[in-house]
């Protein structure tokens, strides 16, 4: 029951989930340290549950420390107990028949009311309470003690993480990025071993432990496993994952008394042997009941606390701003489906910043002709109403007094706002493609299936279901009580047994970590697709994996849908400059730059490649990313102008100014009359200073990463005796760049390069992407062609992952010289 209310109890954010979601820790499951009493330098030597730690260390700093986090806490304890009193005060203590004059008389008409009139005496407030109200005092009561109690406890447990950045990483909150934090708990763990299992932590190693139960919400919901899609009658299919149904999700599957871990960082052994799982499976669906049963008796409290609470939170901004539900905000089915694997909260909510405007600006331009003629009638008509009653207030003040007066003015404003919601711009211009390639230079994932789509209206409900309206998230946060249940009993129990199978092929133990979801582990070999390998030049085709006994869809199951594993690989290496990636990630990467070096050369040297190099129609949709992203990119090419004159990319429309000329930046790009040919517009450069108080809660390093593509091809790349003197060659051919805005134009270009390498190798070859034709994750027991598990039930097993190809022999020799 406590646990049911507590998701209850997180207060909505108002303006929606991407503004920051609930705490993130693995369950207190408590953190025990040996202390050593004699050294204090060795505190943390051996903690035993590094998630927790780990978790909360994250979370301390994210949260600007221990005062800010624990006022907050406080202040949610004391807002809890005004919302309950306040709302009993409302319900039995005013007397609204004084307040509304409804037993005045006319000769009492005129006399004024005060607002103590119409409250009640104590002892009759207390008198007007029925059973009902006393039982729901009496369940608030109780959680608030618990609430309370959690609050205590992580008093007790951030000190510990205060001490440990006062002592052991000697820090100073404010001025480090989380990236000079990890660096800091890696030569901790050097000197106190604070994980006793492996000598040196990674930091993949520290975000698969703060991001274990994550990476398996991410992996689910990328392999269509969770129930969040519904059909339903006259609406068709919506989507519908709110905090209350994920706070129950993880509650069953990660971290309640229920969940298949025995702890944080531990799957049970049973989940791991495949002879139990029938057996697991009816287990889990029994406990899932319950849990819905729960859900439905406490449903009552939970609706009545969500109207409440979104009363007294939005009705304030609703009567200001009456257009503010009208705008949009990311789902939290979004945040899921586009985070990456091992991508943390504010990595993620910078991402998805950078994509707001665009993606409003697509939203946008999707207009209805009918709708808008009725909305500007509406609003003509409300407006003139509200006209008149604002004129008549300001020329006598009485005219407020007068019944509904001021109830009309705020109903016609209302109505005015939400009409224009459905008036377009008259200054908008229809370009659904360019916004569409904007936004997913930002998110990195949309199905392939959108694609040259982005003008349908299929295109368009199908990205509502990321991106809706704060409207609609506050409805369905409201609901959120009454579906739930629904949900949980007749949805998710069917899911037992494929959630018990998904558990038993899809988790690693790690030295060091424990067992993780294997698609964390960004393995190119076993979860990548061939079809967004990077061995483009030469890509294995149906006949060649044949040739060497494999099929041409091989293992659909363990390959991640929409790109995931490769583009959660290329982000982990740019946002984690020191990370050493193992050789088959190490591989992709190489393969990746190789590529871009070599479609930039063909640019440089070849007339009229326009059309077919995938580095020139990344460069071209870079463009409508703005001046700042545009001008890094453009900083690749400087001092070629020789090249690319030869290369034909010069446009004599414009006095023959080269595709990306010193000084300028490429701000802008359209196509010429005689066909794929660009144009830079003179801008200056312009790049705000990067102030360091600022930054520790930024995204990326305070360095750019030399893994990246526009590193790759500042190296790459010839440069004349011009371009070298002016700006140099290496890391710092651009000195005056804010690095955070280098490695996010760094993601956005290889992202935009990498799905367009994957479609023209689909297009070319002929690949089935088993993502357009699988919306379901099914993965039958007796059928694994990928995974075979060889073994009884004790659950020892061998796996043998698939053979994906990655590299041929030139990007091989190419990386080793």
């Amino acid at each position: 029951m406590a646990a049911t209310l507590e998701a209850s109890y997180q207060p909505l954010q108002p303006y929606g989930p991407e503004l920051g979601e609930p705490e993130e820790t693995p369950q207190d499951s408590g953190v025990m340290i040996h202390v050593v009493p004699e050294n204090s330098r060795a505190r943390w030597n051996h903690i035993e549950d590094l998630d927790s730690f780990f978790a909360r260390m994250y979370h301390y700093h994210q949260k600007h420390g221990f005062t800010c986090m624990m006022l907050q806490e406080i202040l949610e304890l004391l807002q809890f107990i005004f919302v309950v009193v306040f709302s009993t005060f409302l319900f039995n203590c005013v007397d609204y028949s004084i307040l509304f004059r409804d037993n005045f008389n006319n000769s009492t008409t005129h006399q004024k009311i005060s607002l103590s009139d119409a409250v009640l005496p104590m002892n009759e407030c207390i008198a007007n309470l029925g059973a009902l109200t006393w039982v729901c005092i009496l369940v608030a009561v109780i959680f608030w003690i618990l609430r309370a109690i959690k609050v205590m406890y992580h008093l007790f447990h951030f000190w510990d993480i205060k001490q440990f950045f006062n002592t052991a990483l000697k820090s100073d909150l404010d001025n480090l990025t989380w990236h000079e934090i990890q660096r800091k708990v890696r030569e901790v763990q050097l000197e106190q071993q604070m994980c006793i299992h492996k000598r040196d932590l990674t930091e993949l190693d520290i975000y698969h432990r703060i991001l274990r139960f994550k990476n398996y919400m991410v992996a689910m919901v990328n392999k269509s496993l969770l129930p969040v899609r519904l059909h339903l009658p006259f609406l068709g299919e919506v989507v519908f994952l709110t905090r209350g149904l994920k706070y129950n999700i993880e509650l069953l599957l990660f971290w309640g008394p229920w969940a298949p871990f025995e702890n944080n960082w531990h799957l049970k052994e049973d989940y791991k042997k495949g002879g139990r799982r029938k057996d697991l499976a009816q287990h889990l669906s029994k406990h899932i009941l319950w849990v819905g049963i729960a859900n439905f008796l406490l449903c009552p409290l939970i609706l009545l606390w969500q109207i409440l609470y979104s009363f007294f939170s939005y009705a304030e901004v609703i009567k200001r701003e009456p257009g503010s539900l009208g705008s949009r905000c990311w789902s939290l089915y979004g945040r899921l489906y586009l985070r990456h694997f091992n991508e943390l909260d504010h990595e993620l909510n910078a991402r998805l910043n950078r994509a707001y405007r665009p993606a409003s600006k697509y939203m946008n331009i999707f207009t209805s002709p009918l709708m808008t003629i009725i909305a500007q009638n509406v609003a003509f008509v409300a407006g003139a109403c509200l006209a008149v009653l604002l004129i008549l207030s300001v020329y006598d003040e009485d005219v407020i007094t007068v019944e509904h007066v001021l109830t009309a003015i705020t109903v016609l404003g209302a109505i005015v706002a939400g009409s224009r919601v459905f008036i377009p711009d008259e200054n908008l211009v229809w370009c659904p493609e360019k916004l569409l390639t904007a936004v997913l230079a930002h998110v990195h994932y949309l199905p392939d299936s959108w694609r040259g789509q982005a003008h349908t209206n299929r295109v368009r409900e199908e990205f509502s279901q990321l991106f809706h309206y704060k409207a609609v998230y506050l409805l369905e946060e409201l609901l959120s009580p009454v579906i739930t249940p629904f949900i949980l009993c007749f949805h998710l129990r069917s899911k037992s047994l494929d959630i018990v199978d998904f558990y038993r092929n899809f988790t690693v133990e790690v030295v060091g970590v424990g067992d993780v979801c294997s698609f964390a582990q960004m393995d190119v070999r076993r979860h990548g697709n061939p079809a967004w390998q990077t061995n483009l030049a030469s890509p294995p085709g149906p006949a060649e994996l044949m040739q060497h006994g494999m099929h041409t869809v091989v293992d659909q199951d363990a390959q991640a849908e929409d790109g995931k594993t490769e583009l959660s690989l290329v982000h982990f290496t740019l946002t984690n400059p020191e990370w050493q990636p193992p050789a088959d990630a190490e591989n992709f990467v190489a393969a990746l730059r190789s590529q871009a070096r070599r479609d930039a050369n063909q640019l440089l040297g070849t007339t009229g490649v326009g059309a077919v190099n995938p580095l020139y129609s990344s460069l071209h949709s870079v463009s409508s990313l703005g001046a700042g992203f545009s001008s890094l990119v453009a900083s690749v090419f400087r001092g070629n102008t020789a090249a690319l004159a030869a290369g034909g990319l010069m446009d004599s429309s414009v006095g023959m100014m080269p595709l990306f000329s010193t000084g300028t930046v490429l701000s802008n790009m359209g196509s010429g009359a005689a066909g794929d040919r660009l144009h830079g517009l003179a801008e200056p450069m312009v790049f705000s200073p990067t102030v360091r108080g600022g930054l520790s809660r930024a995204e990326g390093p305070i360095h750019s990463s030399d893994r990246g593509l526009l590193y790759s091809l500042q190296q790459g790349l010839p440069t004349n005796s011009v371009g070298n003197s002016m700006f140099g060659t290496g890391p710092d051919m651009v000195p005056e760049t804010d690095p955070l805005e280098f490695t996010a134009a760094d993601m956005s270009l290889s992202t935009l390069y990498l799905h367009e390498l994957h479609h023209r190798q689909v297009h070319r070859r002929g690949y089935q992407d088993p993502g357009l034709s699988r919306s379901v994750w099914q993965r039958p027991h007796q059928d694994m062609p990928g995974i075979r598990e060889l073994g009884d039930e004790s659950g020892d097993m061998t796996r043998h992952a698939e053979r994906t190809p990655l590299l041929d022999a030139a990007t091989k020799s190419a990386r080793t010289s």
